[in-house]
């Protein structure tokens, strides 16, 4: 049995009070591991092309207000 196996069998073997405790961690685990992976790639300019895109229309004024 794979180690995704392994975790897929504990999961689904959760009672949903587990379930709900262990979404709410995994969620948090995500969004932790985004603002890794932004803050990375903003640190390596890995998004400099679209934020000189965004302020090049903002001077031409092809934006408007949200």
């Amino acid at each position: 049995m794979t180690k995704l196996e392994q975790i897929e069998k504990s999961v689904e073997s959760l009672s949903k009070d587990e379930l709900k405790e262990f979404a709410a961690w995994f969620a948090e685990l995500q969004a932790e591991r985004w603002d890794r992976q932004i803050e990375e790639d903003v640190a390596a300019g890995k998004l400099d092309r679209f934020a000189e895109e965004a302020l090049a229309e903002l001077k031409s004024g092809r934006t408007r207000p949200l």
